[in-house]
Parts: structure tokens; C-alpha cells; sequence
């Protein structure tokens, strides 16, 4: 069961696309949204990480940091946010500490084969570190509105 509202949102310490690190903690006193997607450069995860590029001028505007976690390598995230032009943090999460802290490394099936992966997972913290909305099970489009209209909800 994915972290629910009013919860502290647990610590991430991890690297990052850049070869930068990348901890939660420096983001205390604004607004965040962490979306856990599965792989770099697949269909679905490319469109959620343009419309989000596509919508940080507004975001930003609102003093609200987007980070994506996936299980990739700092280098797949490189290519990942060149090749698509990301404005946004890249954190990589390969011994899936990350995703586990968040509820989001789970049992999945696809074509009667059973293995470990993210489940598409958004989270909004908010300026105190708590968890303010959680988005399980994430279908893609329309998503980042959603996450927009609920930031412009919770006064972001």
C-alpha cells in the first residue's frame, strides 16, 4: 500500500543523472513532486517525463521541484534526459532502496511471467516533508494535470 497523506515522506539519498546526488532533505520548505516510473526511454515513461518538462515553467512558477526515481543507471539517465531534453532531477534508484522507502517495488506480471519492477507512483510532499497526495497506479495520460490541479488545490 503506497504512502499515504499526512505521512513523513521517507528520506532519499541516491545519485542522479550529471553525476550529481540528489537528497530529499534539500528541498525542505518547498514543494515537491517524486514520480516512480519504470524505465528510461519506453513509451509510456517518455510521455510522462515530457509532460513534465512541458509543464515546469508552470510548476516552477508555483515554487513546486519535480524528480523522477527510476531503477536506471546515472548514465541511462543522461542519455535519457538529452535525448528528450528533460528540465528536471533524474534520480537513480538500481538497489531499489528508494522505491521500497516508497512502496513502489512490486510483484508485477506481464505475459504470464512474474518479476519485481516499479509500480507507477506520484507522490506530492509538501513544504513540512509529509506526504500532501499520493497518485497510485499512475496511467500516464492526463496524469500531470491531475498532479497540477491538486497542487493548485493544496495552495501550491
Amino acid at each position: 500500500m503506497a504512502l499515504q497523506p499526512g505521512t513523513k515522506a521517507p528520506a532519499v539519498k541516491a545519485l542522479t543523472d550529471g553525476g550529481g546526488k540528489f537528497a530529499l532533505s534539500s528541498l525542505k520548505g518547498s514543494w515537491v513532486v517524486l514520480y516512480f516510473y519504470p524505465k528510461d526511454d519506453t513509451s509510456g515513461c517518455t510521455a510522462e517525463a515530457c509532460d513534465f518538462r512541458d509543464s515546469m515553467a508552470d510548476l516552477t512558477k508555483r515554487g513546486v521541484s519535480v524528480v523522477g526515481v527510476s531503477p536506471d543507471s546515472p548514465a541511462s539517465h543522461d542519455k535519457f534526459k538529452a535525448k528528450y531534453d528533460l528540465n528536471f532531477t533524474l534520480v537513480s534508484d538500481e538497489d531499489h532502496k528508494v522505491c521500497e522507502s516508497y512502496d513502489t517495488w512490486k510483484q508485477k506480471s506481464m505475459y504470464g511471467r512474474t518479476y519485481m519492477g516499479v509500480e507507477r507512483t506520484t507522490y506530492v510532499i509538501d513544504p513540512a516533508g509529509k506526504i500532501a497526495a499520493t497518485f497510485e497506479k499512475v496511467k500516464v495520460n492526463g496524469h500531470v494535470d491531475q498532479v497540477r490541479a491538486t497542487l493548485a488545490e493544496l495552495g501550491a
